[in-house]
């Protein structure tokens, strides 16, 4: 199920990965450089309802109307705080997400919404080789448990820079899209397998 939401940016649009019997809600936004096609994404929306948790995958305004570059985290924020009513279901908790831009949004606003969580994929922890300029704040200032999904070989950001302290579940071998190489130990599938395991797995404590 598709829902358009309005919002000050222009109209978002929710794409709904229903549980059969759900006992939380997992809203997650894209990244900058891409939509809600990302692998990971439609990765957790497959496995998850499983799980009992319905999946809200979250169109921004920017894509919804073709454009290829996204507007600025303000922006981002803004459109994100306007649909959230919208990701809300009657007695069910919702755990705040994303991937990249996207869950640098969840991280800034999960508190202030009320969100219960943050799931933060492909967190990008600074630009690629400027180290220097950290985004942990951003991390560890969502004031919420958080479970950051991270690629081995990831250049916003590999798993051992994250402060000491962050719940992270590394990809072997994966990039900032969670692609692996071929001649990987392992494969795609497992790969993904994995990520959505682990975040079946933390899911499974939250809003319990």
């Amino acid at each position: 199920m598709i829902e358009t939401v309005p919002t000050p940016a222009g109209d978002a649009r929710i794409h709904w990965h229903p549980a059969p019997q759900a006992r939380l809600v997992l809203a997650l936004g894209h990244g900058a450089g891409g939509g809600i096609e990302a692998r990971d994404l439609q990765a957790l929306a497959a496995a998850l309802p499983a799980h009992g948790v319905t999946v809200a995958l979250v169109e921004q305004p920017w894509r919804v109307v073709g454009k290829k570059v996204a507007p600025a985290p303000k922006t981002l924020d803004a459109a994100w705080t306007a649909l959230w009513p919208g990701l809300q279901k009657p007695g069910l908790p919702v755990v705040a997400g994303g991937r990249s831009a996207g869950a640098r949004v969840a991280c800034r606003t999960a508190a202030g919404l009320g969100a219960v969580a943050v799931l933060a994929l492909s967190f990008p922890l600074h630009p690629p080789g400027k180290p220097e300029k950290s985004r942990a704040e951003e991390l560890t200032g969502a004031g919420l448990p958080t479970l950051v999904v991270q690629g081995a070989k990831d250049p916003f950001g590999r798993p051992e820079e994250f402060p000491s302290g962050t719940r992270l579940i590394p990809v072997p071998h994966g990039d900032h899209g969670f692609a692996v190489p071929k001649k990987a130990a392992i494969g795609q599938e497992e790969a993904l397998s994995g990520l959505t395991g682990a975040v079946a797995d933390w899911l499974d404590g939250i809003g319990r």
